[in-house]
């Protein structure tokens, strides 16, 4: 007799602060009920997803958390046996170090095999600073362009500013970029020596903090009133100019 068919467990993909905000003010206090029921995390860091945890179910028992990390040094040799607790029927969480998973993010690797597999990806709810950024900028949230982190070669990395702002240009599309926290001082100066002076562009910092700072206007406004962004983790946002 055929043995019964095990239903396979889910893949939630669990959002979490972009930085120190109170947690329940930017996470759904409804995913203390997913979190409590998951022993088995797939994490970007495993020091910041148990305080994450904790945070979430202080008396949940973090002895008996499986913790699989997935980061840029994690092999795909290594990523071939994640998800076996979903296929054992035990679902599972995905968490980002900040943010949404998935999302500017190696987490995109896990979600892409849960589907080959069959097994069911569970979003929820939580703050992106990409989206939080597009949301607030005032540019076109119709036909936009995520482009990452642009080259750290800064000769090349002005050409492919140039580039992108001809295409915002030609197409109508919002640019999105995003820096590591320590180069956006040097990222806001280098954009301001190449792009158009109409061209608007966006600077969004610190989102959904206390300190948050988000502002639109031309090139050459800025210019005028340049800023100190003090290593400050930001989302630059570009669009042609009227």
């Amino acid at each position: 007799m055929e043995g019964k068919k095990i239903r396979r467990g889910i893949l939630h993909l669990i959002p979490t602060p972009i930085g120190n905000t109170p947690l329940f003010q930017v996470i759904p206090i409804s995913l203390k009920k997913e979190i409590s029921s998951l022993t088995n995390f797939i994490v970007e860091s495993e020091r910041s997803a148990r305080r994450f945890i904790k945070k979430m179910i202080p008396n949940k028992n973090q002895d008996e958390l499986n913790i699989f990390l997935l980061n840029k040094f994690t092999s795909k040799t290594e990523l071939e046996n994640y998800l076996d607790p979903c296929f054992s029927g035990i679902s599972m969480g995905l968490l980002s170090d900040a943010g949404c998973p998935g999302i500017a993010d190696p987490g995109a690797l896990i979600i892409s095999k849960a589907h080959e597999s069959g097994i069911i990806v569970k979003p929820h709810v939580g703050p992106s600073s990409i989206i939080l950024a597009l949301m607030s900028s005032g540019m076109n949230g119709q036909n936009f362009s995520f482009n990452g982190y642009l080259p750290i070669e800064k000769k090349q990395k002005l050409k492919d500013l140039k580039k992108l702002e001809k295409i915002a240009i030609s197409k109508n599309q919002t640019q999105i970029f995003i820096e590591t926290p320590y180069r956006s001082d040097t990222f806001f100066l280098d954009a301001l020596k190449v792009l158009n002076n109409n061209t608007r562009f966006c600077v969004a910092c610190d989102l959904s903090l206390d300190s948050e700072f988000i502002k639109t206007q031309t090139v050459l406004e800025w210019k005028k009133n340049k800023l100190n962004l003090n290593k400050r983790p930001c989302i630059f946002i570009l669009e042609r100019g009227s």
